[in-house]
C-alpha cells in the first residue's frame, strides 16, 4: 500500500510537524515587489564558514535505509547522493525532478513497468573508492531488513518480488527485480506501472552503500558519504551531527548541491521558541544558522513583520499539504450523501484559517489537491458556500434528507498544538456547523491515541480533522492513498477513511500511472481530484504556509514547493 507511517502525517514536514518533509508561488524572503526571492546577507555567496541547523526534531536513525525522505531531503541529502533528486531551485523550479548520481531520470519501457539508469562518470565515496551499480542494488535490497524499518513503504509493493523479501541480512540472494548488467546500469522491474519512479529514485533507499563496509545497525554512526559532506560525529542518535567536506566529491558530478560552507553543525532538541529568538537574536555562531523544522506561530510572526530588519530574514514556504474534514460514510448519518454537502456548506473557512495562525499561515482550499501546478491542481468548488459558509444551504440539505430539526455529531480531533487537527481548528468548525443547526460534540484525543483511532477501519470515529501530505509533488503520491479502494486496510493503518472503492477511479489511478510524461499526467490527477470531489467524502479545509526565520549571516536563500523549507545545500555564510 502507498502508505505514509506515522512520523510523516505531522504538520511538519522538515518544518511544523507537518508531514516532513514540506500554495501557490513559494521562496525565499518575501519581496514587497513579489520576485519572492532573496540571498539574505547581503554579497555573492562564497565558500567558507560553519552552517549551524537549530531544530526541534533529531534527524535520528541517520541511515538511508531508515530515513523517510524524498527529494532529497535536507540534511540526508548532504551525505547521501541518489539515483535522481529535486533541483534545488525556488517555488515551481523546485518541484522538478533532475538526474543525480544517474545520467539522466530514468528511461522507462513496458509501460513504465521497467526502469534503466546509468551512472555518470568520476563518482566517489567519501575514501575515494568508486561508486557502483551494486552499490545502489545493495542499497535499496537493505532497506527491507526488518532491522532497518522506517524508510516509505513504495519499494516493496513496487519491486517484483519486494513484498516477500527480507533484505540481504536473511536472504542468501538478492531482488532478481533489480539487475545490474555492469557497473554503471542498473535496471528496476516493477510489478506495475509508475510513471512517477523517477520522483521515488530521489528517496534515500536509493543512495549507494558498499557492502564491505555495511555495520547493520550501526551504519547510521557513521555512513559512507556519496554527497559534498560527510559525517564526523553523530551524537545521541542525531541530537547532534557534525559535518564536514567530503574530500572526493565534485561539483562536475553533481549540478544541484554547492557546499559553500566548510562544515555545518546540526544541533536538534531545542523548543521552537528557543530556536526562534536564537535565530531573532543571531548571537554569535547563530548570526549564521537555520532551521528546517521549525515554523513562526502567529504571535512571532506579528512581532517580526513589525521589525523589517527581522521581515527581510523571514522565508516563505509551500508543501503539498491538505488539512480537511474526514467523513465515514459507513457510520450514520454520514452514510446520506445530503449530510456530508450539508457540512461542507456549514464549514466557515475564513474563520478555520484564523484558527490555524491567519491568512500568513493558511490558506483556504475547496480541492483536495494543493494549489501547485506539479500536482495538477484544477480548480473546483462542488458546495460553493463563500468564505464563511453558507448555513441556509445546509439547513435545506438536512431538511432534504429528513434533519429537519438539526443534527448531533462528534467531531475527533487531536489535542496537540500542530495546526493540523487543534483544538482551535475544531472549534472554528463547531462554531461554524452550529449555526446550521449542527450540534457538534469535540472529542479531543491525546496525539498517538488520535493516530490511532482515526487511521482504524474498525474504530473510525464518523467525523474527525484530517491531513495528507504527499513524498514528492504529483497527484498520485497525494489521492492514491486516499482514494484507491485496493489501498483499504482493515487490519493496519488506513488512509482511506471514506471507504472509496470505485472501479472507475481505481482504473483511471493506474491508467495516470502509466504515464511518463509529468505535465501530461498532472492534468488527469486534476481532473480526477475534481471528479472525486463530488462524492464529499472530504472537505478540503486549507493548506498551510510556512514562515521561517533565517541568520543574518545567511546567504543564498532557496526554498522549493517541493519542500517548502529552506534549502541547506544552497546555502552560504557570512
Amino acid at each position: 500500500m502507498r502508505q505514509l507511517p506515522v512520523n510523516r502525517r505531522r504538520v511538519a514536514v522538515a518544518a511544523l510537524a507537518m508531514a516532513v518533509i514540506t500554495g501557490a508561488a513559494a521562496c525565499g524572503p518575501e519581496k514587497k515587489d513579489g520576485d519572492g526571492g532573496g540571498n539574505g546577507a547581503a554579497g555573492a555567496p562564497e565558500k567558507g564558514g560553519t552552517l549551524t541547523v537549530l531544530n526541534r526534531q533529531p534527524q535520528k536513525q541517520f541511515d538511508p535505509a531508515r530515513l523517510y525522505t524524498s527529494g532529497g531531503g535536507n540534511v540526508p541529502s548532504l551525505v547521501f547522493r541518489t539515483l535522481t533528486t529535486r533541483h534545488r531551485a525556488n517555488g515551481a523550479e523546485g518541484t522538478k525532478v533532475v538526474p543525480d548520481l544517474a545520467t539522466d531520470t530514468g528511461t522507462p519501457s513496458d509501460d513504465a513497468k521497467v526502469w534503466t539508469f546509468k551512472l555518470k562518470d568520476g563518482l566517489k565515496y567519501e575514501d575515494g573508492s568508486p561508486i557502483t551499480s551494486a552499490d545502489i542494488k545493495y542499497g535499496v535490497e537493505r532497506s527491507f531488513a526488518a532491522e532497518l524499518s522506517g524508510g516509505g513503504p513504495y519499494l516493496r509493493d513496487w519491486l517484483v518480488g519486494g513484498d516477500s523479501y527480507r533484505g540481504p541480512y536473511k536472504e542468501k540472494k538478492g531482488l532478481d527485480s533489480i539487475e545490474t548488467p555492469d557497473a554503471k546500469t542498473i535496471v528496476f522491474h516493477l510489478r506495475k506501472s509508475e510513471g512517477d519512479f523517477p520522483y521515488l529514485a530521489t528517496s534515500t533507499q536509493f543512495a549507494p552503500v558498499p557492502k564491505a563496509k555495511d555495520t547493520g545497525t550501526k551504519y547510521a554512526e557513521h555512513p559512507v558519504s556519496s554527497g559534498p559532506y560527510k559525517v564526523v560525529k553523530n551524537t545521541n542518535d542525531g541530537e547532534r551531527l557534525q559535518l564536514e567536506r567530503n574530500p572526493h566529491w565534485s561539483e562536475a558530478t553533481d549540478k544541484e548541491r554547492h557546499a559553500y560552507p566548510d562544515a555545518i553543525d546540526v544541533r536538534a532538541g531545542l523548543s521552537s521558541a528557543v530556536i526562534n529568538q536564537r535565530l531573532s537574536t543571531g548571537s554569535g555562531p547563530d548570526a549564521a544558522a537555520v532551521t528546517t523544522d521549525t515554523n513562526l506561530g502567529p504571535a512571532e510572526l506579528a512581532q517580526v513583520s513589525s521589525d523589517k530588519k527581522l521581515a527581510d530574514r523571514v522565508g516563505t514556504g509551500h508543501f503539498g499539504y491538505t488539512n480537511y474534514l474526514a467523513f465515514n460514510p459507513e457510520a450514520k448519518p454520514f452514510d446520506d450523501p445530503k449530510v456530508r454537502q450539508a457540512v461542507a456548506y456549514a464549514v466557515n473557512r475564513t474563520s478555520v484559517v484564523n484558527a490555524a495562525g491567519g491568512s500568513s499561515l493558511a490558506e483556504a482550499a475547496t480541492t483536495f489537491l494543493p494549489n501547485q501546478k506539479s500536482f495538477g491542481f484544477t480548480p473546483y468548488d462542488h458546495f460553493p458556500a463563500g468564505a464563511a459558509g453558507d448555513p441556509e444551504k445546509a439547513r435545506q440539505l438536512l431538511k432534504e434528507a429528513g434533519h429537519e430539526d438539526g443534527l448531533e455529531i462528534t467531531l475527533t480531533h487531536s489535542t496537540a498544538q500542530n495546526f493540523e487537527s487543534s483544538p482551535e481548528i475544531a472549534t472554528a468548525v463547531q462554531e461554524a456547523l452550529g449555526k446550521a443547526g449542527i450540534k457538534v460534540k469535540l472529542e479531543g484525543l491525546e496525539d498517538n491515541a488520535y493516530d490511532d483511532k482515526v487511521h482504524s477501519v474498525k474504530n473510525q470515529p464518523a467525523l474527525f480533522l484530517g491531513h495528507w501530505g504527499a513524498d514528492w509533488p504529483s497527484g498520485g503520491p497525494f489521492l492514491a492513498p486516499v482514494f484507491d479502494g485496493r489501498q483499504l486496510v482493515k487490519d493496519g493503518y488506513n488512509f482511506n477513511s471514506g471507504r472509496l472503492d470505485d472501479k472507475k477511479i481505481n482504473d483511471e489511478i493506474d491508467a495516470i500511472n502509466k504515464i511518463t510524461n509529468h505535465d501530461e499526467a498532472a492534468k488527469r490527477w486534476g481532473a480526477l481530484d475534481r471528479t472525486i470531489g463530488e462524492q464529499a467524502v472530504t472537505v478540503p479545509l486549507f493548506h498551510p504556509v510556512y514562515k521561517r526565520l533565517f541568520g543574518k549571516d545567511v546567504k543564498n536563500v532557496v526554498i522549493s514547493d517541493w519542500t517548502g523549507v529552506l534549502d541547506i545545500s544552497q546555502v552560504a555564510v557570512k
